[in-house]
């Protein structure tokens, strides 16, 4: 059977923000910007979320709670990196996984969908 799966990147430190509060947990419209994007991933009926965490890992699974799997990216060595700590998690999944970055609050639902419906269909066209 054919899953839809999300990955959301959330390890960064987030150092050109000049802060001390890490990127993802910055707010917008009074909510972290990494929860916008869990709420929106949220609508869109995945098989699987999973937050991959790094820096302030216990602020971010504070926020976001246990509507999302959590993976720990001990070292921050760039984003194939990170996305290769979920394999624990979804190695044997087929299907599409979404990777979606934790400090992109304006992306909507229907985005989402719209990536997974022309993957799915781009798929079914390429000849076997």
């Amino acid at each position: 059977m054919s899953t839809r799966n999300t990955i959301i990147l959330a390890a960064g430190k987030g150092t050109r923000m000049k802060s001390k509060l890490y990127k993802v947990l910055h707010q917008v419209c009074g909510r972290a910007m990494v929860d916008h994007v869990l709420t929106q991933v949220e609508k869109t009926k995945m098989d699987q979320i999973v937050t991959v965490v790094g820096y302030g890992a216990e602020q971010v699974e504070a926020t976001l709670k246990d509507r999302t799997q959590y993976v720990l990216q001990k070292e921050q060595l760039g984003t194939g990196h990170a996305v290769l700590q979920t394999e624990p998690l979804l190695k044997d999944q087929e299907g599409t996984t979404l990777v979606v970055s934790g400090d992109t609050p304006l992306f909507q639902a229907s985005t989402f969908e719209k990536l997974f419906q022309y993957h799915e269909a781009k798929k079914r066209s390429q000849p076997s």
